[in-house]
């Protein structure tokens, strides 16, 4: 009896010993090993793994197709286009349409472009969006831009009236030093113009269409010496020497002129 209770003995403890030394490690041996139990959502030293790559938040923003990239890309954009163009944004009217199932909302936009030496244009677009609508209106004014003669590059040759509509505009030449003395809309047009020095005078509508219409009808009678002599057939010091002037001082204001 005593001989087969040890044999009995002996047979568990050799089954135990072959279930421990059977059993899987509780620590890895290669990296590889850990890595592959690891769990996904922490680190390597058992940390949350914070979230970034391409589309996460803590991503790099200024590489690859992210939002830094396409900055870049504007501003360039808006750097090529950049010729020396004066753009002014005169004014933007909200208009409404009620169409079933509520309002649907318009804008538009009255903006003058001029290169500050002589030419000028404006020009008006509508969209439903204020940046689409100023964009509409600069590419209208950059094609109907036209050429103003300028007095010394700094003021117009002669006084003109200008009138649209209900809308009526006064516009005289002034010494240096005067400057711009203009209101509302016809400031932005006599700054992208390039004039320094001019008074000016509205009188009637101060609708901004009406009041730009009347101011471009009065720059479009402006005339030079140079283009009332070759007319005429005559040089332009006999155009300026009429007025009492002596021959001499005909000759330098005459040299002095460049339109």
């Amino acid at each position: 009896m005593m001989a087969d209770e040890n044999k009995n003995e002996e047979a568990v403890t050799a089954e135990t010993e072959h279930a421990v030394t059977n059993e899987t490690p509780a620590v890895a041996d290669t990296p590889s090993e850990a890595a592959a139990n690891q769990d996904p959502a922490q680190g390597a030293e058992g940390q949350p793994r914070e979230r970034g790559g391409r589309g996460g938040r803590g991503g790099n923003r200024d590489g690859g197709r992210g939002r830094g990239g396409r900055d870049n890309r504007r501003g360039n954009r808006r750097e090529e286009e950049d010729d020396g163009i004066i753009e002014k944004l005169v004014h933007i009217n909200r208009v409404s349409k009620t169409v079933k199932g509520g309002k649907r909302f318009g804008f538009a936009a009255l903006v003058v472009v001029g290169d500050g030496s002589g030419r000028v244009g404006f020009g008006k677009g509508k969209a439903r969006e204020v940046p689409e609508a100023i964009q509409k209106a600069t590419a209208a004014a950059r094609k109907k831009m036209i050429r103003v003669p300028l007095k010394e590059g700094r003021t117009l040759h002669h006084d003109g009236n200008g009138r649209f509509g209900a809308g009526k505009v006064t516009v005289r030449t002034a010494p240096p030093g005067t400057g711009i003395i203009a209101g509302g809309p016809m400031r932005a047009v006599f700054e992208s113009l390039g004039v320094a020095d001019v008074v000016t005078k509205s009188v009637g509508t101060s609708n901004p269409y009406n009041m730009i219409r009347a101011t471009f009808d009065a720059l479009t009678d402006q005339t030079s010496p140079k283009s009332v002599a070759q007319r005429r057939g005559k040089k332009v010091a006999d155009l300026l020497g009429r007025g009492g002037a002596s021959e001499a001082e005909a000759e330098a204001d005459a040299a002095a002129i460049a339109e």
